[in-house]
């Protein structure tokens, strides 16, 4: 009855309607769904005593990942740990999610829930909270199903995934050690931009700064600078030439 009313005469029977088109299940519990949109940067919680989504996320972060981890297993048998372990870092990584999310319509609940800018990294948050909101109403085999379903087949080329490699860093680092590169990270500067810190992180080849990266995670904004990094590169004559 609870879920019929939240539906259909419920003030947030909008805000139901959407959760039902996002998970396939009507929600039960109006407000706990509604945290898992509360960034900490669009409310003040000591102000008004609302939560923010971070437990949620760190709940719905856990549960993906074994979701996603049991079903490359079984996808892959013949997959070694390195290849599993590089594969599950490919889907659940940031960036991915933060597409997945927008994919899907969650920017739309976050510009309602948040008085700030919505910034695409907040909108990877918003999944892991929404999946945890999720599974806290629903239990583990919902879950798994949803993301199995929803997520993985519905929003994911895993076969595409495998001959991607979107690991900057790590291609730097492989080029560097082969021609005999001293490669260096530096934190430029660290700031507070819509209530949350950011990086601007440095890569140095031989002591020289090629590029600069600036995301709201020192990891992403490493990424940033050592895909530029790689570019200049690729794109400088050799000392041949």
């Amino acid at each position: 009855m609870r879920k019929v009313y939240n539906l259909t005469l419920s003030p947030e029977r909008e805000f139901a309607r959407s959760i039902k088109m996002i998970t396939g299940v009507i929600p039960r519990d109006i407000d706990l769904y509604k945290v898992a949109f509360y960034h900490k940067s669009g409310c003040n919680d000591r102000e008004t005593g609302t939560p923010n989504n971070e437990r949620l996320e760190f709940l719905g972060d856990a549960i993906l990942s074994c979701v996603v981890g049991e079903y490359l297993f079984k996808k892959y048998p013949g997959g070694d740990e390195g290849f599993l372990t590089k594969m599950r870092s490919k889907i659940v990584k940031r960036q991915t999610l933060n597409d997945i999310a927008e994919q899907m319509g969650l920017d739309i609940l976050l510009l309602k829930y948040n008085q700030t800018d919505i910034s695409k990294s907040m909108l990877g948050n918003a999944l892991e909270a929404l999946l945890g909101a999720f599974y806290l109403e629903n239990g583990y085999d919902k879950t798994k199903t949803f993301i199995t379903k929803k997520i993985i087949r519905n929003q994911l080329d895993v076969e595409k995934l495998e001959s991607l490699d979107d690991n900057f860093k790590s291609q730097l680092l492989e080029l560097c050690q082969k021609t005999g590169i001293k490669i260096t990270y530096r934190v430029l500067q660290k700031f507070k931009k819509d209530k949350r810190d950011r990086f601007k992180v440095a890569v140095y080849l031989n002591e020289d700064q090629v590029a600069t990266g600036e995301d709201f995670s020192k990891k992403s904004a490493e990424q940033i600078a050592s895909k530029k990094a790689l570019l200049t590169l690729k794109t400088s004559p050799s000392e041949e030439e």
